[in-house]
């Protein structure tokens, strides 16, 4: 009896034993699931209107929600088809969806790529400064509030919330950032920035040489853009963060408020930023050879 006590004993402990390995495998971190970090103002936000052709996404494009969308059926912390909108549950187009679309297009049929995209229109630098953010919450403006609130108060720290959730299941490439409208004339602002990503760095136990920041380029002045002289500034950012990578915006349309791209003018953009880290990647693929996500019709 005591044999068949302990023989029993055994199975249940292989069962167990099994059971745990199979839940690890099951959650084990996805070499090939390549995950972007997106944040900024309202251009990364998502201003355009986005349109019929925006809405076919690969299933290997996938985004984690940073805010409960009940009204697309979706919560905060998981995956999902990248179908935009890619920020909050109502705002629009943006660069980080035609940069997906245009990564999955030229990698290989294994790799998945994801993006979380925290960001809030209107804002300065400062608001993703983990150290600045509550005092910058006390003077920004009114209508700002509530889109801040929607991260508890702080961008920063849900997106890197989000992010470790994230890493469970792949791994950090790489950071997006399209902001400096707020801060046009702010010669600081490459140290500004270099001070969030430096946190996100250490936050995320990240290896800065192998996480590149991609900044873009606001709306230029032959578009326009009301705040192109920040982008002389925005240049100078590899002098700053040496793995870091401009993106250029000339010749990528806007609206007439001289501040915000239009939907062909993110798509265009959002493929840049996926060419740059394509390259950044070990995909050497030419101009021409670049399966670019874009359709030239428009809003």
């Amino acid at each position: 009896m005591k044999l068949r006590m302990n023989m029993i004993s055994v199975r249940r402990l292989f069962v167990l034993a099994a059971f745990s390995m199979v839940s690890a495998f099951v959650h084990a971190q996805d070499n090939n699931f390549y995950i972007f970090l997106c944040f900024g103002q309202s251009n990364m936000e998502g201003n355009a209107k986005f349109e019929s052709q925006d809405t076919s996404v690969d299933t290997r494009f996938q985004v984690m929600e940073a805010v409960d969308c009940a009204g697309l059926g979706r919560d905060k912390g998981q995956w999902y088809t990248a179908v935009p909108p890619l920020c909050r549950c109502s705002t629009g187009l943006t660069p980080s969806d035609y940069f997906g679309k245009t990564m999955v297009k030229n990698l290989p049929a294994n790799i998945r790529v994801g993006v979380i995209n925290v960001s809030v229109g209107g804002c300065k630098i400062e608001l993703f400064d983990k150290d600045l953010c509550k005092d910058y919450v006390t003077t920004a403006p009114s209508w700002m509030l509530n889109m801040i609130k929607e991260y508890d108060g702080s961008p920063y720290e849900r997106m890197v919330a989000i992010a470790r959730q994230a890493q469970k299941d792949g791994v950090i490439k790489g950071i997006l950032l399209h902001q400096g409208e707020s801060n046009t004339g702010d010669t600081t602002w490459t140290n500004k920035v270099k001070h969030v990503y430096d946190n996100l760095i250490t936050d995320l136990k990240l290896n800065k040489d192998s996480v590149p920041l991609l900044a873009g380029e606001l709306v230029s002045a032959a578009q326009g853009g009301k705040c192109a002289s920040m982008n002389a500034i925005i240049n100078k950012l590899p002098q700053t963060i040496p793995n870091s990578y401009i993106i250029s915006s000339e010749g990528c349309t806007a609206i007439k408020d001289g501040l915000h791209f239009d939907a062909a003018g993110y798509r265009e953009l959002g493929a840049r930023y996926a060419a740059r880290m394509l390259s950044l990647l070990g995909y050497h693929t030419s101009k021409s050879g670049l399966s670019i996500a874009t359709n030239k019709s428009s809003n």
